[in-house]
This record gives C-alpha cells, structure tokens and sequence, in this order.
C-alpha cells in the first residue's frame, strides 16, 4: 500500500518515508549481517528477494502490506524499515513487523518509530486493533513493544518457519482503547 502521508518519527534527525529502489542495497546489507536476523524468521535469498517484497509494498491496493523507510536525516541513508502486514481492513487489524541496522540498536530508534506507527495506524487508518510476533529468543523486540503498550496474549509454538526450523513465537497485541505505553 502507497502512504502520501507516513507517521512522523518523535525522535529529532529521524524521519519515515516509503521505501524506494534507492533503498534495497542499503536494507539488503543490513539485513545481511547474522546479527540482525539472528532473533528474526528473515531468510534471504539475495537482493531480489527484497526487490518482490518492495513491489508488494507498492501496491495500490488498500490491504496490502505497507513498509517505511526509517531514515537517517543527517545522511539520507535507509538506517532500517518498520511496516503492517496481514492487514485486515473488515476486522480492522494488522501486524507490525520492523527490523533495524545493528549500529543504531539501543537508541530508542525502535521503540519511537513502533510508538509513531501504532499511533498512525489507529488514527489514520482506523485500526482497532495491532499485533506482532516476536521469536521467543528476541528478547530486545519484546522491550520495544512493552514500551510501546502492547500486552503479551501468549505462545505461538512452531508458528513460522525459522530459515528452515519451526520457530516458537510470542504473540503481543494492543488495541486502540489501550494505553500508549512509555514511549
């Protein structure tokens, strides 16, 4: 889905934006290092693995998964992505997923732009309702969305396919009548 209009990130020097061809080297990379992807179900097969996932993200269609581009204003540069997929417009819901470059992990990058998106999400889109999954050995994510307002609802035993394993996953949810959190 094509967003005129992203969230704006509360952090001064970070902005989001929709992803562009511009970004797919520098998201390729990032996602490329082992540390990254180790507490993910990512499972790249190359660039052109991203280049059809951003394809999808620029579809018209109004349930189609969406993807922004957190960027470094100082730079330019694509520093990581945060997005809804399985959107449902009918039961109005979704699931946040993000991912950012390991050299700007622990800045509150994470929990900000999660913070602004959610928000959008509810207001801009009507959503009543958001959640994600977390492999239960990513215990980083879990902080952010904690902070964030979203609640733990339980264990996903062998939910998704870990780069070729069954993977167990927490399922966290927070819909729109809840509190913010502590972002």
């Amino acid at each position: 889905m094509i967003v005129h209009d992203p969230p704006r990130c509360p952090l001064p020097g970070i902005a989001l934006r929709g992803l562009v061809d511009e970004d797919l080297p520098d998201w390729y990379a990032y996602l490329s290092d082992p540390a990254v992807i180790e507490h993910t179900s990512w499972d790249l097969h190359g660039p052109e693995s991203l280049a059809a996932l951003l394809r999808r993200y620029l579809s018209q269609d109004p349930a189609a998964p969406l993807r922004f581009a957190i960027i470094d204003e100082r730079f330019g540069r694509l520093l990581g992505t945060i997005g809804l997929h399985t959107i449902s417009l009918e039961h109005r819901s979704a699931e946040l997923a993000y991912d950012l470059a390991r050299p700007y992990w622990g800045r509150g990058i994470a929990t900000a732009v999660c913070g602004a998106v959610t928000a959008w999400s509810y207001a801009t889109l009507g959503l009543q309702r958001l959640q994600a999954t977390v492999l239960e050995t990513n215990l980083r994510s879990e902080r952010v969305l904690f902070k964030c307002g979203f609640a733990f609802e339980g264990l996903l035993r062998a939910y998704r396919q870990v780069r070729g394993a069954p993977g167990n996953f927490k399922m966290y949810a927070r819909l729109a009548s809840d509190p913010a959190g502590v972002t």
